[in-house]
């Protein structure tokens, strides 16, 4: 008889989250998909409607939380017993893949699309699990333990389209919980005239003092329309905001965080950056640097979706 046992999709929210989801129709459509996540609203409000379960944050290396959530990971193991545990990270595949292989269940670890010139420290600790199954979604690093099966980025192509007045712009950071990009809010709130209309979505970034109206997170279907409905999309170098531009026809304005600025862990938004301004699907700009001609000059361009990518196949 086939084993018909569920596939555990498990992914940060966020981009991580984001990827999996544009993964997910191409992974095993025979098998009932359960889904767990950082309980908050995005994850919520992306996963509604689908079988879910919800574990607190864990933060970028946070290991006290991570041990903390190692029960959680048994005991959501224990009651679903799926046949392969999938996750495209981060900290969160850390808790559930080792677990799987404990649990007999098949463990496969896909590696951000954000990581364009080697793993992640998750990718690295993952590497030092034998029976770990490693995929790249970049074949320039692709190896004997790490296999390139396709990447979320296939099937779009940017199409030039006549410049539009600003007059209505999106500013998205992500959701974040750690680290905050004032550094671009500021240089927004200085180069956008006065009666633009703005949508600001700033995670945990404190915007006190800088005469704007913003919210920590907004629901997906939400932002989704105000996207929809702006002349500008302008947000962090997040692969999940850029795919979620994608999916609604948007070339984003992509603003990478800086380690150095202390706005992420690392450099790998500026990894993110390079590798979609390259394929051409987006605009890229520092956030010292970005002026109102660079917000002019992005809103000629539209995403085009040209198919939706192979399966993504996981065996092997």
């Amino acid at each position: 008889m086939t084993d018909q046992r569920p596939i555990l999709m498990v992914a940060s929210s966020g981009g991580h989250l984001t990827q999996l989801l544009e993964l997910s129709t191409r992974l095993r459509p025979d098998r009932e998909q359960i889904w767990v996540s950082f309980d908050g609203d995005h994850a919520r409000s992306a996963l509604e409607g689908r079988r879910a379960e919800f574990i607190p944050y864990i933060p970028p290396r946070g290991y006290r939380q991570l041990a903390l959530a190692l029960p959680k990971a048994q005991a959501i193991m224990r009651r679903n017993r799926p046949e392969m545990v999938v996750s495209t990270g981060s900290g969160i595949a850390l808790a559930f893949l080792p677990t799987a292989r404990v649990w007999g269940s098949e463990a496969h670890y896909i590696e951000s699309a954000t990581r364009s010139d080697g793993p992640s420290h998750t990718g690295r600790l993952l590497s030092k699990f034998g029976r770990i199954r490693l995929h790249t979604q970049h074949p320039t690093w692709s190896d004997d333990r790490w296999t390139f099966r396709g990447s979320v980025f296939e099937g779009y192509e940017s199409l030039e389209t006549p410049t539009r007045e600003v007059s209505n712009v999106v500013v998205t950071l992500g959701t974040m919980e750690t680290y905050e990009f004032q550094r671009l809010v500021r240089r927004l709130v200085e180069i956008l005239p006065d009666g633009v209309d703005v949508t600001w979505q700033v995670g945990t970034t404190d915007v006190s003092g800088l005469g704007i109206e913003a919210r920590r997170t907004i629901p997906s279907d939400e932002l989704h329309a105000a996207m929809s409905a702006a002349d500008l999309v302008v947000g962090h170098a997040g692969t999940g905001l850029a795919l979620t531009c994608f999916s609604l026809g948007i070339r984003p304005l992509l603003v990478p965080r800086s380690a150095a600025h202390g706005e992420h862990v690392d450099e790998h938004q500026r990894q993110t950056a390079v590798y979609l301004q390259g394929l051409g699907l987006a605009s890229v700009h520092e956030a010292d640097e970005i002026d109102f001609d660079d917000l002019a000059l992005a809103t000629g361009w539209r995403i085009e979706r040209v198919g939706g990518g192979p399966d993504f196949e996981l065996n092997g």
